[in-house]
């Protein structure tokens, strides 16, 4: 295997959102025998760096493949404004909506989320900057909600259920799996070298498309039903339980 792809919360890290030291240990073997270690998370850039500095992937696809970071180079697939704006409409005439968005200058939402920190901004739908739309995010009525995105979505754009009540809305070229093909095509390893691990239902298609796909104990049942074979739960260091087995 020439290539660990990795989901990061409830997959490599545990619920505590800590990496173990066993984790790690099991993580600089595989790169010491040659193997590129990547993430490939929701998360924004910022909210990796901790763990970039513990692991120091090979590449990051942060945003759910909305930006893909490759040393001195960055590929970003963002929603156009416009896009955006009307997508936002919809789903503030869903009243009670907790709505947030991704920007290239940090996130935004309409109330205060304490774990998110963001910049409050009252004034959805219009969005609060000019620099590129990564994201938008939407918690509330999970049932009102699935259906005005599912009515407002554009041929462009596509949407995921994370944690099974956060949607997420993105630019249909911002996909995990979309930047892990740019990852390994820019390394030259075929996804038949890569192995890769998740929990979720943006992991399903990576699940399915890398030589070989895992899925933790605790992941959805959609998400073990597309992997090739299932480890422990992230609490068990299950990912890196599996590398230290199979690939080491």
């Amino acid at each position: 295997m020439k290539a660990i792809i990795t989901d990061l919360d409830r997959t490599l890290l545990r619920t505590d959102k800590t990496v173990s030291a066993y984790t790690l240990s099991v993580l600089d073997r595989c790169r010491r025998r040659g193997m590129r270690i990547i993430c490939a998370t929701a998360r924004p850039e910022r909210a990796v760096l901790e763990y970039h500095r513990q692991i120091r992937f090979d590449a990051m696809i942060v945003t759910n493949g909305s930006r893909i970071l490759l040393g001195d180079r960055t590929v970003e697939n963002g929603i156009p404004h416009e896009i955006g704006e009307k997508i936002l409409a919809s789903l503030c005439a869903v009243e009670g909506t907790r709505i947030s968005v991704e920007m290239g200058d940090g996130l935004y939402a309409n109330v205060m989320i304490p774990e998110w920190n963001p910049i409050l901004h009252t004034g959805f739908p219009a969005l609060p900057s000019g620099s590129i739309l990564y994201k938008i995010l939407a918690s509330g009525d999970t049932g009102r909600l699935l259906c005005t995105v599912r009515d407002t979505l554009t041929p462009d754009t596509y949407s995921t259920l994370s944690s099974r009540d956060l949607i997420q809305i993105m630019s249909r070229q911002a996909t995990k799996w979309n930047g892990i093909r740019t990852v390994l095509d820019t390394f030259g390893i075929s996804p038949a070298d890569a192995v890769y691990f998740g929990d979720d239902e943006d992991d399903i298609e990576s699940l399915q498309k890398c030589g070989t796909g895992v899925a933790v104990a605790d992941a959805i049942e959609a998400a073990k039903a597309a992997a090739d074979c299932i480890t422990d739960a992230c609490d068990e260091d299950g990912a890196a339980r599996y590398m230290e087995k199979y690939l080491l």
